[in-house]
């Protein structure tokens, strides 16, 4: 999440929001737009990000009740999200529901465009363990 750039309209959001982090969603500019604005939209209320890239007392885990701030690929901030549920599911257990609360099209478009994700950043394989998250929209910026 550090990888965020600094941007002058974040420090007013981490005003109303202390202990809020900044971050954004994929790995590109496109994916990151695209994934923002689901969740403007409300459709995307869920995310998920290999338990490998969150080692032990990593201050960027997901825990419930903390609050975000999704930025876009420029450092813009766009929401605040607070996290209401984490698990921790092998990437073959990630229940459909889950995956459909990304937002991200059907469940097997969810499927494909993960294993294509993950392969990019670090590997796949069907028993990596994710760390699902679900969160609600707090406020839009």
């Amino acid at each position: 999440m550090s990888d965020v750039p600094p941007h002058p309209a974040l420090a007013p959001v981490l005003a109303r929001h202390p202990g809020a982090t900044p971050f954004r969603f994929g790995d590109g500019p496109t994916l990151c737009d695209a994934l923002t604005d689901l969740v403007l939209s409300g459709v995307k209320t869920a995310t998920c990000g290999a338990l490998r890239d969150y080692p032990p007392g990593d201050p960027d885990r997901p825990v419930v009740g903390r609050r975000d701030v999704a930025c876009r690929w420029d450092g813009t901030p766009a929401a605040v999200i607070e996290t209401i549920a984490v698990t921790e599911l092998p990437f073959d257990a990630v229940p459909e529901a889950f995956a459909l609360a990304e937002g991200e099209g059907t469940f097997d478009e969810w499927r494909a465009g993960h294993v294509a994700f993950f392969t990019r950043n670090g590997g796949w394989s069907p028993d990596m363990i994710l760390l699902c998250e679900r969160f609600r929209l707090v406020e839009r910026i």
